[in-house]
């Protein structure tokens, strides 16, 4: 599941419809244009909270994805703990991926 969901996301940053880290994804919830969030599944407390909280208020769903490495990596990047999506059929298409 892990690998799909990097696979969907990469495709989602080369479509300019992935924020990644956590200042992006939080300011994407504020303005309204994020869909769906995926934590890293080793993603600090501090960013679970804050991530978290603002996503349940603007009622996104989030996912825990994998690690912050798997995810930095299958995105191009750095170790990554949170990614927001803004395309909502992408964000339909993690969401029941999670689910399976």
């Amino acid at each position: 599941m892990s690998t799909r969901i990097t696979r969907l996301l990469g495709l989602g940053v080369r479509a300019g419809n992935v924020v990644v880290g956590v200042a992006g994804v939080r300011a994407g919830l504020q303005r309204g244009t994020v869909a769906c969030v995926v934590l890293a599944a080793d993603a600090s407390r501090r960013t679970m909270e804050k991530v978290t909280r603002l996503a349940e208020a603007r009622k996104v769903p989030t996912i825990r994805g994998p690690t912050a490495a798997e995810l930095g990596t299958g995105l191009g990047k750095p170790p990554v703990q949170a990614v927001g999506i803004s395309d909502p059929a992408l964000a339909r298409g993690l969401i029941a991926d999670s689910e399976e």
